[in-house]
C-alpha cells in the first residue's frame, strides 16, 4: 500500500516538473491568419511559417511576425496601416505644390528563400515599411506628378496621374528628362518660360527607361493603390477658380450663341413653313380657280352645244312650219285657182247677206205703200231692196254664179 502511494506521488512530481519545463521552454508556436512568421533557432537555422495555426520549434528560437500585406498610408487620420505618415507633398511640372492622400498595399513574397532574404535585409516589418516601401511609394508619386501640370491634373488628368503612379510602383521609376519651353498662360495670356519633363524612352524597344526596381527584386508586389484626395496650394486654387469662372463665361456665351442660332434656325424654319403654307394656299386657290374656269368653259361648251341643238331644232321646226304653211298656202292657192276662190267668196257673200237680212228682219216699217195711185200694179220695195243688195254683193265679190264647165 505504501509502495503504491509512493509511485503515485513520484509520477505526480514528474508530471508537474515536465509541464513546468514545457511551459518554461515552450516548444510550440502559433501563427494567426493573414500573417507569416520567420523562425530562427539557436543553432542558426531559419524557416518561414506561412500557414496559420500551431507549429513546433526549437526552444529558445527567435520569432519575427510579418503581415502578408503591408499597408502604407499617407493620411491625416490614424488607421491600422503598417505605416501612417502625413500627406505626400508633390510638385507638378509648373512648380505648383499639392498634398495627396495615398494608400498602397504591398504583398510580401510567398517563397521561403525570398522571404528569408527580405528578412535578412530589413529584420522586421516596421523597418521594411519605413525605410523601403514608404520612400519608394512617395518617390513614385512625386515622379508621376512631375509629368503634368496642375491645370492638366484638375482638368481631367487624375486618371493619368494614377496610371503613371501604378506603372512606376509595378515596374520601377521613370528616368525623366527636363526641357525648357515657352508657354502662354491660358488665363492671363502672358508668355512665360516653363520647363517640361518628359519620360526617356529606349529607341530600340520603345519602352520607358527606368531605374532599378528594388521592390520587384525583393519579390514584393503591389496589390492595390489609391490616390484618395489631392489638395492644391492656394495659388492653384485661385487659378482654378479663375479657370472655372472663365470656363463658365465661355460656356454661357456658347450656350447663348447656340440658343441664338437655334432661335434663328427656328425662325427660318417657321418662315419657310409659312411660305410653304402660303404657296400651297395660293396654288390651291389657283387650282380651284382653274378647275372653276375649266368647269365654266366645259359648261359653256355644253350650253353652246345645247343652244346649237336647240337652234337647229328651231330651224328644223321653222322649216317644218314654213313647209307646212307653204303646203297649206299652196293647197289653198291651188284651190282658189281651181274655183276662183269660190268658197271664200261664198263665205263673204253669206256674211253680207246675213248682215242685211238681219237688219231687214228687224225693220218695223211698211215694205208696201198703204196708198197706191194709178192703175198699174204696185212695186214691192222690200223685194227690190233685197235684189239690189244681192246684186251689189255679187258685184263687189265678182262672184260668178254660173258653174264653170
Amino acid at each position: 500500500m505504501k509502495d503504491s502511494r509512493f509511485k503515485l506521488i513520484k509520477y505526480g512530481i514528474i508530471g508537474f516538473l515536465t509541464i513546468t519545463i514545457l511551459l518554461l521552454i515552450n516548444p510550440f508556436g502559433h501563427n494567426d491568419m493573414g500573417y507569416r512568421q520567420v523562425v530562427e533557432n539557436p543553432f542558426g537555422d531559419k524557416k518561414v511559417v506561412f500557414g496559420n495555426g500551431v507549429y513546433l520549434m526549437v526552444p529558445g528560437s527567435k520569432v519575427t511576425t510579418y503581415p502578408n500585406l503591408v499597408t502604407i498610408a499617407y493620411t491625416k487620420e490614424v488607421t491600422e496601416a503598417t505605416v501612417n505618415q502625413p500627406f505626400v507633398e508633390m510638385r507638378f511640372m509648373d512648380a505648383t505644390v499639392a498634398e495627396a492622400e495615398v494608400f498602397v498595399k504591398y504583398a510580401l513574397p510567398n517563397e521561403e528563400i525570398t522571404m528569408l532574404e527580405l528578412h535578412e535585409d530589413f529584420r522586421n516589418v516596421s523597418h521594411l515599411a519605413a525605410t523601403g516601401l514608404a520612400p519608394y511609394t512617395r518617390e513614385c508619386l512625386k515622379y508621376s506628378a512631375q509629368l503634368m501640370e496642375s491645370e492638366a491634373h484638375y482638368s481631367g488628368g487624375m486618371s493619368q496621374l494614377s496610371s503613371n503612379f501604378r506603372d512606376q510602383l509595378d515596374n520601377g521609376q521613370y528616368i525623366v528628362d527636363n526641357f525648357e519651353t515657352s508657354e502662354r498662360d491660358s488665363v492671363t495670356g502672358e508668355l512665360t518660360k516653363t520647363y517640361e519633363n518628359k519620360v526617356r524612352f529606349d529607341p530600340e524597344t520603345g519602352q520607358p527607361v527606368r531605374n532599378t526596381n528594388d521592390i520587384r527584386e525583393l519579390g514584393i508586389l503591389v496589390r492595390t493603390h489609391n490616390i484618395i484626395n489631392v489638395d492644391y496650394e492656394q495659388q492653384v486654387e485661385d487659378k482654378l477658380a479663375k479657370k472655372i469662372e472663365a470656363s463658365t463665361r465661355e460656356s454661357v456665351s456658347k450656350q447663348n450663341l447656340i440658343t441664338a442660332q437655334q432661335e434663328e434656325l427656328t425662325a427660318a424654319a417657321e418662315g419657310r413653313k409659312r411660305l410653304v403654307e402660303i404657296e400651297y394656299q395660293k396654288k390651291e386657290e389657283q387650282t380651284s380657280q382653274l378647275v372653276e374656269a375649266e368647269t365654266a368653259v366645259k359648261l359653256a361648251e355644253k350650253d353652246k352645244q345645247k343652244q346649237a341643238i336647240a337652234l337647229e331644232a328651231s330651224r328644223m321646226e321653222a322649216a317644218k312650219i314654213k313647209a307646212l304653211a307653204e303646203a297649206e298656202a299652196y293647197a289653198k292657192r291651188e284651190i282658189m285657182n281651181a274655183d276662183g276662190a269660190l268658197e271664200k267668196k261664198l263665205e263673204a257673200y253669206e256674211s253680207v247677206q246675213r248682215v242685211w237680212a238681219d237688219a231687214f228682219a228687224k225693220y218695223q216699217g211698211d215694205l208696201v205703200p198703204q196708198i197706191q195711185t194709178g192703175g198699174g200694179g204696185g212695186n214691192n220695195a222690200g223685194l227690190d231692196f233685197m235684189n239690189l243688195m244681192s246684186m251689189q254683193a255679187a258685184k263687189d265679190l265678182g262672184l260668178e254664179m254660173r258653174v264653170k264647165e
